[in-house]
């Protein structure tokens, strides 16, 4: 439904109220086509506001979504910043394990949003927390407060991180 109604919408071009729409229908719309309303950034930023999930995760749609959010930020390498991670939105679910391994903390609070992981994007959250080079510190100096920021990767938290953690 939503990619038709984008057919529509953009029948006669992208509408210059497309903000007013559902955001949803972003995920319909390429960046490049929104270029002409505003920035690849602000397409991005907007579409941290839709439901990704509209989209099944191994789609060739939400891929392309990803690598070209990757490009408009020009985020070098694997490594993404706290400003990068926070535009990202949902994306930075997709992310593979190499850029949560480089980012670290940039993205657990991000990623702490997600439904579900792929195993090397566990290992990567496993291997970031146990390192303890993080704002949060080590599992032993955790609060509740800290797990409660975090509750979203308590799942993916192996026996020899859960044990560490202060009762």
């Amino acid at each position: 439904q939503l990619s038709c109604l984008v057919k529509m919408v953009t029948l006669h071009g992208i509408p210059k109220d497309l903000e007013s729409y559902p955001k949803d229908l972003l995920l319909f719309l390429s960046p490049s086509a929104y270029a002409g309303t505003g920035s690849c950034v602000q397409y991005f930023a907007n579409l941290g506001e839709a439901n990704l999930d509209v989209l099944p995760r191994d789609s060739a749609q939400r891929k392309e979504l990803l690598l070209e959010a990757l490009a408009c930020l020009r985020i070098p390498g694997t490594q993404v910043s706290e400003e990068n991670a926070q535009i990202l939105g949902p994306l930075a679910c997709d992310l593979p394990g190499e850029y949560i391994r480089r980012s670290g903390e940039n993205l657990l609070k991000h990623l702490s949003q997600c439904h579900s992981f792929l195993p090397d994007q566990e290992e990567a959250i496993r291997s970031v927390i146990s390192s303890g080079n993080t704002t949060f510190g080590p599992p032993a100096a955790w609060s509740a407060l800290t797990l409660k920021e975090l509750s979203g990767l308590i799942p993916v938290f192996d026996h020899s991180i859960l044990q560490k953690i202060p009762k």
